[in-house]
């Protein structure tokens, strides 16, 4: 069965997750998968020399268990638990994939229909992220010692991508965001489907 995969990533506090709900509800038979939901224990994420809690790398992430969570979407995505409707059967299943480090890992790289990333500017990240609370909460001196860092660390490494990955401006409205992404994405789906059917 033919499947058409997002890809939603970009900086921390951008907007990846907001933006991921309002195009499930207004996309057919739409899933999305969440990478902040595959966080390993806090007992299993390393420390740096300064103290900080490394989460804002791959290794922090238990990355096999989630491309278990896509491989059986991919198997049966109209019986998927993380689907909001079944769909007709006309409509090709979609699935959004979500988070900070997705074009980071490789054997996602197969998978992408539609790739987008977020960006908003250092002292926005900043504010935003000193209003969200976190378990564990941000220690003093988090964010500009280990989560800016990794994010400029981690959006250099797909500079190369061979692909193409949109990039979106966070600091947008989300309706603005959201009519943006919406309308391109049906554009390409309606593509999709012509190639589907062989026209």
């Amino acid at each position: 069965m033919k499947t058409f995969v997002i890809g939603i990533s970009g900086v921390t506090n951008g907007g990846k997750t907001t933006l991921a709900k309002k195009l499930q509800k207004h996309l057919p038979n739409c899933s999305v998968i969440s990478q902040d939901d595959f966080f390993k224990p806090q007992s299993e994420i390393e420390t740096d020399t300064n103290g900080f809690l490394q989460y804002d790398v791959l290794e922090a992430l238990n990355m096999e268990k989630m491309m278990s969570a896509i491989s059986r979407w991919m198997e049966s995505p109209r019986h998927s638990p993380v689907s909001t409707d079944s769909g007709s059967t006309e409509e090709i299943p979609i699935l959004i994939i979500e988070g900070f480090l997705l074009y980071n890992y490789k054997p996602l790289d197969a998978l992408w229909n539609r790739s987008y990333f977020l960006t908003i500017p250092y002292e926005e990240c900043k504010r935003r992220r000193s209003t969200r609370v976190y378990e564990p909460p941000d220690v003093p001196g988090y964010f500009d010692g280990h989560v800016w860092p990794m994010y400029l660390k981690h959006r250099q490494e797909i500079e190369n991508i061979t692909w193409e990955i949109m990039y979106l401006d966070g600091t947008k409205s989300e309706e603005d965001l959201f009519s943006q992404v919406y309308e391109e994405l049906k554009q390409e789906l309606t593509k999709h489907k012509c190639k589907c059917r062989g026209w």
